[in-house]
Order: structure tokens, then sequence, then C-alpha cells
């Protein structure tokens, strides 16, 4: 049996803290929802920042909601070499140790000395999913992406398993590009 997966493209984004949001837009600040993401709940926003580190800056970076308990900072690792920071992949969440940079909003700034990451590879899968799939929380495997001049196999995806996913898989910018995973794209897990 064919597993396939939607392959979806996580562009670099940054959660923040409600504290971060009223440091970064003003007291009072919240997030506007501009358009609902894959993963129920999950939002991308209408404010942006800038992420600052010791080489550049990278501008105009989207912000995804709700408020989160930490400040995570979602990066491809061309983005690392832009800014000059080095950060270690990671799952979400994962940010103990990690790179730190300097985040810049209209009201204000913050630098983080920890919580910037390249988000390891992932598949989402609801609980049901993953049994259909015979597939476990935590297991790694290798999605095929079967793409025009370009096949990709991609080791070392993580899977997640939660009642609040959605099925899907995401890679970073340099990670599609590398596979030319452009528009509507799914990918096979192999095991």
């Amino acid at each position: 049996m064919e597993k396939k997966i939607l392959v979806e493209t996580s562009a670099r984004h940054v959660h923040l803290t409600e504290e971060a949001i009223e440091i970064l837009f003003g007291k009072g600040a919240t997030l506007t929802n501009k358009k609902n993401l894959s993963q129920p709940g999950q939002f991308a926003c209408e404010e942006r920042v800038t992420l600052v580190g010791p080489k550049k800056s990278i501008p105009g970076v989207s912000i995804l909601g709700p408020a989160r308990s930490a400040i995570q900072v979602e990066i491809s690792f061309t983005d690392a070499r832009t800014l000059g920071v080095t950060p270690p992949v990671r799952e979400s969440g994962d940010i103990k140790g990690s790179a730190g940079c300097t985040i810049v909003g209209p009201a204000g700034e913050i630098t983080i000395e920890e919580g910037v990451i390249v988000a390891k590879r992932h598949i989402h899968l609801t609980p049901e999913e993953a049994e259909g799939f015979g597939l476990a929380d935590k297991q790694i495997v290798c999605v095929r992406i079967d793409s025009d001049g370009r096949k990709t196999i991609y080791g070392d995806v993580v899977v997640r398993v939660s009642s609040k996913f959605a099925a899907a898989m995401h890679i970073d910018t340099d990670e599609s590009n590398a596979a030319c995973a452009f528009g509507t794209v799914y990918g096979e897990i192999l095991e």
C-alpha cells in the first residue's frame, strides 16, 4: 500500500509569547489572523518582524499564531548564513541551547539567547492516520518526492502524532527548492 502524504513548505517564521507580542507591537497588542494554516488552530498573522543577527537582518518575517509559551524562530540554513547564526536542527519546541538573535517590531525589540532552530523535517498525523499508515509517534522514516527532474528521498523525517494535527509533512524552503516541491506536492512515506 502506498503511503502518500501532502508535503508543505514551511517558510521562515516566528512564534511569540503574549509578553513578546506586547513588547514588539505595543501594550494590549494581539495577533491578527491573516490566513488559517493546515494545522488546526494555527494561523499566519498580518503582523511581521525583522530578524537581526551578527551579520545581517531579514525583514518581513511571518509570525504564526496563536501565542505560545516560549519564543521560537524557525529558519532555513540559508537564512542562518544570512543572519550569521548557527542554529541546530531540532523538533519544534526543543530550543534549549539553540542559537539566539534579535527580533524587531514597530514598538520595540527583544534579544533572545536561545530559540532559533532549523526545524527537523517532520510529518503530522492523527492517531488514526498513524495507525492506518502503520507508524508510531517519534518514528523516523524516509519520504520520496517524485518531482519533475529533481526526485528526492528525504531521510530523518520524524513522525509526530497528536489528535490536534492534520496529515501533512513539513519541510523548509531549502529542502523544498532542492526537490522542486512547488504547488501541491505529495510524497510517499518509506520505512
